[in-house]
């Protein structure tokens, strides 16, 4: 399993990496890897708003579908399209198949996320 330090994490397993306002949020490799091969991404549309801690979407795999939430607050301004046509990119590399770029509300929300040690200590439970 791999854990960068240079991103943060949500306790439901979504992974953040902040540049400037924006946002680029994705499943952890821990969940790809307890989900199995995905087949189905359920992503937001540009523009619709999120929340931190609500769901925004599913992952759906062949053993199980897991609700997404965002872990920060925003606009959508981008969803990663490939992942339409090829879901199970995010098994072949969870970290560079992102889900959805977010314009930040609140960039105080990315700090009060997991760091890489304390994200790694929940995956050891």
């Amino acid at each position: 399993m791999t854990i960068k330090n240079d991103l943060r994490y949500a306790e439901s397993h979504e992974w953040v990496s902040l540049e400037g306002d924006i946002a680029t949020v994705g499943i952890t490799d821990y969940a790809q890897h307890a989900l199995g091969d995905i087949v189905y991404v359920d992503m937001p549309e540009v523009g619709d708003e999120v929340s931190a801690g609500e769901e925004f979407g599913a992952v759906e795999s062949v053993k199980a579908a897991s609700d997404l939430y965002s872990p920060v607050s925003g606009e959508v301004v981008e969803i990663n399209e490939a992942l339409e046509d090829e879901p199970g990119l995010i098994n072949q590399d969870a970290f560079a198949n992102w889900i959805m770029k977010v314009k930040v509300s609140d960039p105080s929300e990315v700090e009060a996320l997991l760091d890489a040690e304390a994200y790694a200590k929940i995956c050891e439970e």
